[in-house]
Parts: C-alpha cells; structure tokens; sequence
C-alpha cells in the first residue's frame, strides 16, 4: 500500500486514536503524513522546457554538455541540478555502459558458507589475502593466511 493511501485512511478527528498511534498501525511515519509535496517553481519550469528542447535536438548529450550548451544560450545553470532535472523527465544520454560484472552462464555460482555464522573463537574461520606488491625490478606477490577472530596472521610467504 502506497504512502498517499494510507494517509486517506488516517482520521484526524478520530475520538479514540490519535495520529500519532494511527499512524504507528499503517506503518506511516508523522513526518510522510504531514508532508505536503512542494511543486515546480516558473524558473526551474523555464530551465526544464530548455533541456527538454536541447535535448530533443542533441539525444546524445549527457548533463556536462547539456550544461555547456544551455549558458551558451544565457541559461546559468549547474551540471548537479541538470543531472537531476534530467533524472526526474527521464531523460538519459546512451553510452555503453561496462560490462564487467556479467557472470558468464555456465559458470557455478557457490554459496557463501558463512553466512549467518556467529564467529566468536580462534581458529574457527581462516581467510587469506593476496597483495600485489611493485618492487625496483618487478612485482611481488604477499600470501597471507589470518585468523578472522582474532585478525592475526598466521603464515605469510
């Protein structure tokens, strides 16, 4: 149930509950009901129809160029609030976004054992740390085996 329905269930002249009370048993806190929503000022309107045009004309400008171009036009405006402005008429410049967490699908997925462990003693979990060192004259790699509990290392090569 939606934030606006449960506040058209909340009576204010209520003689035996409270608001306060009625609002704990719908799950509404005071602040959400007594919020009134704050609408759109004639200026941000103006700076909305204007990137709402450059936009329509350059599809590929992201908030950095939309910006640059709206004060060639003599709109001052900020990247942050183009961004948001953006954000709320859903507009979205395309890229190609990186792929780099894309499980390939034959690959296992195996489940995390220590989930919901309670880790309270030595040598109960053992973990290792990998470091990747630069040196002079190359790289060197630290192997590190450390308890969890008491986070010290056990062996290192």
């Amino acid at each position: 149930m939606s934030p606006t329905e449960k506040k058209t269930m909340i009576a204010r002249a209520h003689s035996n509950l409270s608001i306060i009370r009625q609002c704990e048993m719908l799950e509404l806190s005071r602040s959400a009901f007594y919020y009134t929503p704050v609408g759109i000022d004639e200026e941000t309107l103006v700076i909305m129809k204007a990137i709402d045009q450059a936009f329509t004309k350059y599809p590929f400008f992201g908030s950095r160029q939309l910006r640059a171009y709206l004060c060639r036009d003599g709109i001052v405006v900020g990247r942050h609030q183009v961004r948001q402005m953006m954000g709320l008429m859903g507009l979205e410049a395309p890229y190609k976004r990186p792929r780099t967490s894309q499980p390939h699908p034959a690959h296992r997925v195996y489940p995390y054992l220590l989930k919901g462990m309670i880790i309270d003693r030595p040598n109960q979990v053992w973990y290792a740390d990998i470091t990747y060192i630069p040196v002079r004259r190359g790289f060197l790699y630290l192997v590190a085996i450390m308890d969890w509990a008491t986070r010290k290392v056990l062996v290192w090569r």
